[in-house]
């Protein structure tokens, strides 16, 4: 979601200047900061900004710059004459000394500085829209660039999961024989003291193995994996499903790792963590 844009335009011997930046965010976070003479035109800039960037921390900037002296901006004298007065009076009043910096504060004071066009041209606006679109076109790019690399990296990571799960294989009838031979062994050890019902103990032991089976959890992983992918590659901004996606592949390897009994086993599944943890730092990233 992030990315930077920058367009500027002239019209009427006025450089008109538009900086866009994205930040990651879950929505739409937009902050403006447009020039007085385009003010009225916020909301149409913001709605424009929403619904071609979709997500993101938006900072919006709108600023122009005067190359001739035909709009420049001026100083309203006799408007600063009379604040002045106004603010000696109020001295004099309150018996309170006038300003060190009095021409400071009469420029900052409301409609002290004039421009010579305080309306918008609705020709200038079609200018300014082009270069805001213009600006839009750089960060929509920007974030494909910015995908495409995304977008590999999370194949690789993928890939990699995929792999680790197909080395939890060879171990999982190795598992099973020494959980059933260490139960065996702790029930010989006590056989002399209990009686034992064979067949009984034999269900037991079916039921209790069955509960190990990670197969249900290996099928629902690659399922995950596949839908991850198809994600991916087919919807317009797939970030947040991503993020839901990535959260059931965490819930099946962790639940690999509850069953596994087995240290090579643990130590596939933490580098499947590993991998998966990657995964979710950058799809927060995505849009």
């Amino acid at each position: 979601m992030t990315g930077y844009g920058k367009a500027t335009c002239e019209y009427q011997g006025r450089k008109i200047v538009i900086e866009l930046k994205s930040l990651n965010s879950k929505g739409v976070d937009m902050n403006t900061r447009v020039a007085s003479l385009y003010r009225e035109k916020d909301v149409e800039i913001r709605n424009i900004v929403a619904q071609r960037l979709l997500r993101g921390k938006i900072d919006l900037f709108l600023y122009y710059d005067e190359m001739t002296s035909e709009n420049a901006v001026e100083l309203n004298v006799s408007l600063m004459n009379e604040y002045r007065q106004q603010l000696e009076s109020a001295s004099s009043q309150l018996g309170v000394a006038m300003p060190a910096n009095l021409m400071e504060v009469l420029i900052k004071m409301p409609d002290v500085m004039k421009s010579g066009c305080s309306t918008l041209d609705p020709n200038e606006w079609d200018e300014v829209a082009k270069a805001l679109d213009e600006a839009i076109i750089q960060i929509e790019n920007f974030r494909k660039q910015e995908g495409a690399a995304l977008q590999q990296m999370f194949e690789d990571k993928l890939s990699i999961i995929e792999n680790l799960l197909a080395e939890v294989e060879p171990f999982e009838s190795e598992r099973i024989a020494k959980i059933r031979a260490r139960l065996e062994e702790n029930l010989n050890n006590i056989k002399d003291k209990i009686a034992i019902d064979p067949n009984r103990l034999e269900q037991e032991m079916i039921f209790y193995l069955e509960k190990l089976d990670i197969n249900e959890e290996k099928v629902r992983l690659r399922n995950h994996i596949k839908y991850f992918r198809e994600t991916m590659n087919s919807e317009l901004a797939p970030g947040k499903k991503l993020g839901f996606i990535a959260q059931e592949m965490g819930r099946e390897i962790n639940t690999l790792g509850s069953k596994s009994n087995h240290s090579e086993m643990q130590i596939i599944v933490v580098k499947m963590k590993d991998q998966l943890e990657q995964i979710k730092e950058q799809v927060l990233n995505v849009l």
